[in-house]
């Protein structure tokens, strides 16, 4: 006997919906500056935290734990382990580079209503999951892959976020109690922002140009940019000014 399958189709996004989408990825900024004294409410931080626990990850291992911060005494702490680290990390460039990066805004960890610790736990559901044992960092890019989440949602939510690499990992551990084997991944500050740049700063800054799209694609093999079989998109590419 014949058994009939219906297939469920996956649910179209409406053009308004992909035109949102899109809007989300290429206005998302690095933000270090222009926050506001407005709180977030905690109606659309629960909403923020819930996107982001809803990413990908390797085995549905969920690795990921966020650390809300908003106490006064722990953000100093943390805001003297950046400039300890911006001080160290200058030394490895000369002037007048050197200056030019000391001159850098490059975290608002005081001025931000809400920090945020988010971290990767690689013993959450035991020892084995499912995609890991080939590849044990795929835990960590999938806490990565929440933290593309938070940033998205918090954009559209008129939310500025900004990610402070230039910290040590020890301090963090250390002032969030965290266990020995729990890793901090990302220091963020969150908050209301009186304007999103229309570029990065660093970019604006002129520190590093931004590539074109055809300069990070290759096809079939490391550094094949004219394979004949892509060559359709690669005229795509090279034409559409939107990819310079």
């Amino acid at each position: 006997m014949k058994v009939e399958r219906k297939v469920k189709m996956a649910e179209e996004f409406t053009s308004e919906e992909k035109t949102g989408l899109y809007k989300a990825i290429h206005s998302r900024r690095d933000v270090r500056s222009h926050f506001t004294s407005r709180l977030i409410e905690d109606e659309i931080l629960s909403k923020i935290l819930n996107a982001a626990h809803h990413a990908p990850s390797v085995g549905f291992s969920q690795p990921w734990n966020f650390i809300l911060i908003k106490d006064s005494q722990t953000k100093a702490r943390i805001k003297e382990s950046f400039e300890k680290e911006k001080e160290s990390s200058s030394q490895l460039i000369e002037d007048p580079k050197r200056s030019k990066y000391l001159s850098f805004k490059l975290e608002g960890i005081l001025e931000s209503p809400v920090n945020l610790c988010v971290t990767y736990d690689p013993s959450k559901f035991g020892p084995f999951v499912i995609g890991r044992s080939s590849i044990p960092e795929a835990g960590l890019y999938s806490v990565c892959c929440a933290i593309q989440n938070l940033w998205l949602a918090a954009r559209t939510e008129g939310v500025g976020l900004g990610w402070v690499s230039i910290l040590s990992n020890d301090v963090l551990k250390e002032v969030l109690n965290l266990p020995n084997h729990v890793i901090p991944v990302a220091y963020l500050c969150l908050g209301y922002v009186d304007e999103f740049a229309t570029k990065p700063d660093l970019e604006t800054a002129g520190w590093l140009p931004r590539l074109g799209l055809k300069d990070v694609i290759f096809f079939e093999k490391w550094e094949d940019k004219e394979n004949l079989s892509w060559k359709n998109i690669q005229n795509i590419i090279k034409t559409n000014p939107d990819y310079a």
